[in-house]
């Protein structure tokens, strides 16, 4: 019926290689690899972010005499 059987995708490879022969086809492999390796160095780069944005913060703050409200009795 619709099925692929073994020779059809085997004949379909052969006509592959004689239209673009194996030297194009190494470029294009090697083309979608680096894609595909810059695409997850992306996500996981998005990851570290957000994961840092999400981070809890606390803010720490010394005295000074300047912050402190001194009153002088008259």
């Amino acid at each position: 019926m619709a099925g692929l059987s073994i020779w059809h995708v085997l004949i379909f490879a052969i006509v592959v290689i004689l239209l673009f022969g194996t030297s194009k086809l190494k470029n294009l492999g090697k083309d979608v690899g680096g894609a595909v390796k810059d695409f997850k160095k992306s996500i996981k780069d998005d990851e570290t972010t957000t994961a840092a944005l999400n981070e809890p913060r606390t803010i720490e703050h010394q005295a000074t005499s300047s912050d402190v409200n001194t009153t002088v009795k008259q």
